[in-house]
């Protein structure tokens, strides 16, 4: 068991996939937080996607993190304020302990952050989708959804 975990993400939208992850995560943590990464002109608005991830997961804590910050892990500077961000939103007195994703890419995150690496279901076998795959095509993955979500995606994304 480690104290304290960390999954950082978009959510956009959340899925079944995500659910999984969490609830891994939550069996390895006393206390897990989820951060919801959100900026202007994603698929689902960001205070949506962190709601819907609460009222799923009422055992871990959901912070919505706003930012405009991009991606470019060669950027050192990009990398500092990426880091001071997401301690800035920390809501815990300390960790993370370990940071917990299904993609290679967070060692170097949990590097940052002084934390270790664990990778779930790096093959995505458990809930074969991602929310790519659901933003291309919405009606062929509703199945994916948690109720909720699936509602708001089939009246937001269908019907227009």
């Amino acid at each position: 068991m480690h104290a304290t975990g960390l999954i950082i993400g978009r959510f956009d939208p959340p899925h079944l996939g995500h659910s999984y992850m969490i609830e891994w995560a939550k069996d390895r943590c006393d206390e897990l937080v989820v951060f919801v990464n959100t900026k202007e002109g994603e698929a689902a608005p960001g205070h949506l996607r962190a709601q819907w991830l609460q009222e799923l997961h009422p055992d871990v804590t959901v912070v919505q993190v706003e930012h405009n910050l991009h991606n470019d892990w060669e950027d050192q500077e990009l990398w500092a304020k990426w880091i001071d961000l997401l301690r800035s939103k920390w809501p815990l007195a300390s960790g993370p302990d370990v940071v917990v994703s299904s993609d290679f890419y967070i060692s170097e995150l949990a590097t940052r952050l002084d934390a270790e690496a664990l990778v779930c279901d790096p093959e995505r076998t458990n809930v074969p989708i991602s929310a790519t795959l659901i933003r291309n095509d919405p009606a062929t993955h509703l199945e994916r959804l948690a109720p909720a979500v699936r509602d708001w995606v089939e009246r937001n994304w269908l019907t227009n």
